[in-house]
């Protein structure tokens, strides 16, 4: 009877926990999808209202936006069928007014067949590992997938996934063999000596082999794929109709709003890079000067970051991850030790995955800070040594909560400006601005950057919603009007393309660096879409974007230097226009200034001098033909699958990458500052540069361009 008694209690106490926790599900459920319900609605409203270009919310937005998110699930367009997709397109031009009305059921129904195909194909890929594959067949496998349709059928979706596996299967056993042929050492090299040289990349070879890694792989994502639940799903596809008005246009969920506040303070303990999401992947869109990767130096911006380890410990797939996620793997407590697997921007193949193992650290703000130093160069023609000051800016930095009159606040420009006066002082006769790398910062700060270098006048346009107004440097002290030459390169955006363009405008400074800069000519404000309530998330839309003073926007072209000198990011996919739905290049009308004709009559010669010497140079001939060889190969849409020709090929492109990093301009991997110094071409190029400038300086430089002349003087130096 006692048995029968604690039988009928148990039942009675599981039917309550199980009544409870229903009565929970179908509480907590409800909450979140009307939660993502009034975002949409909300999101809906604001977007067209807020963004620059007054974009409707209409059938045509919509069929972007299903385009956006199908590849943001199936960015390489291998799980979804070309069925699934057209019978997903028949419902394209319905979504903007479900939207409109909170219905996400679609999105949900999307997700659910791509997690139904994400389940056929981990099965499929067991099949594939179990029959093995033969790697003496003289096959190839077609990596650049973005322009490519999908499989039409299941044959043909079969064959796509027997030589993508192939293809990550044979990637593992030459990972596995380059590393074995760089930990080669000699025979008497003790055991005891080789264990504590072991990586952790070693430890995680010796577990997992190329099959038992493939198959782990797949069995993770599909791992995640099952946990993203429909908040997850409704995020990414409201992010996709945010994208369609333009790349830095985003929704974001209250988790990726206290991340990305997170980022901008630059307050937080981790490796100093800021994150976006591409492909599936973890982006690197820059690193923060001073912070732990910027002084390690491997890791670069667009890199991919597709794995996490903390410590010694096994690496976490974060692929197809909410951004938010992978970054909180990434940061941690300070001091520890995080392992980032990497796919390199310089390979985007995808053949080589690097392992780059960062300490944690504060981000120190010091490091950020303008640097000066004097450097000395021998002229050409005349063989007289000049004195050349190098000042050095990583972001336009500013301290927003101090006073714009307290004189304690952090400022670039009062930085520069006292190391401009003490360079004068040392005796510079001409200056260097390297605004290379340099990422951006505060509008206010280039503004008056520019002014140190010019008298009063209008230094960039602003276009909003409603009009355009030029914004004016008033303050009329100059306190160098020397010879001057500034260093971009891809990542030189925002605004240091304002402070570059303006300079060029006015004639004032002679533009170096690759063939043009990033091209980020956009404004992005950040609204909350319900101020009640921050559960709905909040929007990034752009609401502004830039003009020089002559008219063109910096969108797209960006500044285009007067002397190039291609860096290796001139091979890579880099810059505002490689992202889709990028705001188009246009023009406004140019404000009054003055600009100065001298430097436009030096600059032909200046890049005679410039060509001749680089074409004289070996280090120069050497990288330009390096520089032309990586270009190839990333244009190389095929890989071959037989493994003696892919064995060759991967020698030979760590072989490239090896000699790139030795010669590459302003190399940062692995260097000492002595060693980056020595290898920085792009800046012994310059310094020789500005000594031609120096003596090609006309004795008097009040000349100016009668077309563009307005009230006031401005000399050339």
């Amino acid at each position: 009877m006692l048995c029968k008694h604690l039988k009928s209690t148990l039942a009675a106490l599981l039917f309550l926990l199980s009544a409870v926790l229903a009565v929970t599900g179908t509480q907590e459920e409800p909450e979140r999808k009307e939660i993502d319900s009034r975002s949409a609605r909300l999101l809906a409203n604001s977007l067209p209202l807020m963004h620059l270009n007054k974009v409707e919310w209409n059938d045509e937005l919509a069929t972007e936006a299903l385009e956006i998110f199908l590849e943001s699930l199936d960015f390489e367009k291998v799980f979804f069928l070309k069925s699934d997709v057209d019978e997903f397109r028949t419902r394209a031009t319905e979504l903007d007014d479900d939207i409109k009305k909170g219905d996400l059921q679609f999105a949900y129904d999307v997700y659910t067949r791509f997690r139904e195909r994400v389940e056929d194909r981990v099965a499929y890929v067991d099949e594939l590992l179990a029959k093995g594959f033969d790697f003496s067949i003289d096959e190839s496998y077609a990596w650049k997938r973005k322009e490519a349709d999908w499989a039409d059928g299941r044959e043909a979706w079969n064959e796509l996934w027997r030589k993508k596996i192939k293809n990550q299967y044979l990637a593992r056993i030459i990972g596995d063999e380059l590393g074995e042929e760089e930990k080669e050492t000699p025979a008497d090299t003790p055991d005891a000596e080789e264990d504590e040289d072991r990586t952790h990349s070693d430890i995680v070879n010796e577990q997992l082999d190329p099959e038992a890694f493939v198959r782990k792989s797949y069995n993770r994502y599909l791992t995640v794929i099952k946990d993203n639940d429909d908040s997850w799903v409704a995020e990414r596809f409201l992010t996709s109709f945010a994208r369609v008005f333009d790349p830095h246009t985003d929704f974001l969920s209250k988790n990726n709003l206290e991340d990305f506040e997170i980022n901008m303070s630059l307050s937080l303990v981790g490796i100093g890079a800021l994150l976006s999401n591409e492909d599936g992947a973890a982006k690197v869109e820059r690193l923060i000067p001073g912070g732990p990767a910027e002084q390690d130096g491997r890791l670069q911006p667009g890199d991919k970051i597709i794995a996490v380890a903390q410590g010694d410990e096994e690496p976490v797939d974060v692929l197809h991850w909410p951004l938010y996620r992978t970054v909180r793997l990434i940061r941690g407590e300070k001091d520890t030790r995080v392992v980032l697997h990497v796919i390199p921007a310089s390979d985007p193949t995808g053949t080589r995955v690097d392992e780059i193992d960062i300490v944690r650290d504060e981000v120190k703000l010091e490091e950020q800070a303008a640097k000066g130093e004097l450097k000395t160069m021998e002229g050409q023609a005349s063989g007289k040594t000049h004195s050349i000051g190098v000042i050095t800016l990583p972001e336009f930095y500013a301290d927003l909560s101090g006073a714009r009159n307290d004189e304690e606040r952090r400022s670039c420009t009062r930085d520069v400006r006292l190391i401009l006066e003490d360079l004068i002082e040392q005796g510079a006769e001409g200056i260097i601005l390297d605004l290379r790398n340099n990422g951006g910062g505060s509008l206010a700060e280039a503004i008056e950057m520019t002014g140190l270098f010019i008298e009063t006048g209008p230094v960039v346009q602003v276009k909003d919603r409603n009009r355009v107004r030029p914004i004016y440097d008033r303050n009329p002290e100059k306190i160098y009007e020397g010879p001057l030459a500034v260093l971009v390169n891809r990542f030189s955006a925002s605004a240091s393309e304002i402070v570059a363009g303006a300079l060029q405008d006015y004639g004032r400074a002679v533009i170096i660096g690759d063939s043009k800069t990033h091209g980020k000519g956009t404004v992005q404000s950040l609204a909350p879409l319900s101020s009640a309530n921050p559960k709905l998330g909040s929007v990034k839309v752009t609401t502004a974007s830039f003009y020089r003073i002559a008219g063109g926007s910096t969108q797209l072209k960006g500044i285009e230097p007067d002397i190039v000198i291609p860096s290796v990011l001139e091979t890579m996919e880099i810059g505002e226009e490689t992202l889709p739905h990028a705001l188009p290049y246009s023009m406004v009308e140019p404000v009054e200034y003055e600009s100065s004709i001298q430097l436009k009559s030096i600059l032909p010669t200046l890049l005679e001098r410039s060509e001749e010497r680089r074409s004289l140079d070996e280090r120069f001939s050497t990288y330009q033909n390096l520089m032309s060889r990586l270009d190839e190969r990333n244009k190389k849409e095929l890989l071959t699958l037989k493994l003696d020709n892919r064995l060759a090929f991967a020698r030979e492109e760590k072989e490239l990458e090896k000699q790139i990093e030795e010669k590459a301009p302003a190399s940062t991997a692995g260097e000492t500052e002595d060693d980056k110094k020595k290898n920085d071409l792009v800046m012994s190029e310059a310094l020789q540069i500005v000594s031609d400038l120096i003596e090609l300086a006309p004795a008097d430089p009040m000349v100016t361009d009668a077309k563009t002349q307005a009230s006031g003087g401005n000399s050339l130096f």
